[in-house]
């Protein structure tokens, strides 16, 4: 049986979207806003989406709930691993001033160092995905509701 390549392109593809985001952000300057993350969300909705649209229609009549929430899961995933490691490489070597300029929005009396906010920013990625996936997959299923025959007459007693 052939493997999907889907959930590895559109991982790359959202992971893309992401980080042109960013990237974008940064360029206006807003990138430490928090209101900011929501277009986040929309950019791994939109991605995720497509990419399990894209499966069932690969598979067709073989497809099944199990292996299109793992094509789901592996998308997002993916995605989160390549957002993770730009973002941890733009976080220490690009632009060092990020960090304190996005925790000095919140009240806080712990140290915060890079490796917590990559964290977090992984926990983020990894439930935004297992969310999506599992909203996503309650369109692409199949209905288990018998079909009504209209054309059939009443019982009667």
């Amino acid at each position: 049986m052939k493997k999907s390549t889907i959930p590895v392109t559109y991982g790359l593809l959202i992971a893309v979207g992401l980080i042109a985001y960013f990237l974008l952000l940064s360029l206006v300057g807003v990138q430490t806003k928090p209101v900011f993350s929501l277009g986040n969300g929309i950019i791994v909705a939109l991605g995720l989406y497509k990419a399990m649209k894209n499966y069932k229609l690969e598979k067709g009549s073989d497809f099944e709930y199990q292996k299109g929430f793992m094509a789901g899961l592996f998308t997002g995933f993916n995605a989160t691993v390549v957002f993770i490691i730009f973002f941890a490489i733009y976080v220490t070597n690009i632009n060092t001033n990020f960090l304190p300029e996005m925790l000095a929005n919140w009240s806080s009396h712990y140290h915060v160092g890079v490796g917590i906010v990559v964290f977090v920013a992984a926990i983020m990625g990894f439930a935004t995905t297992f969310v999506l996936t599992l909203s996503f997959m309650q369109l692409f299923k199949e209905s288990w509701n018998p079909k009504k025959n209209h054309n059939s007459k009443p019982v009667e007693a």
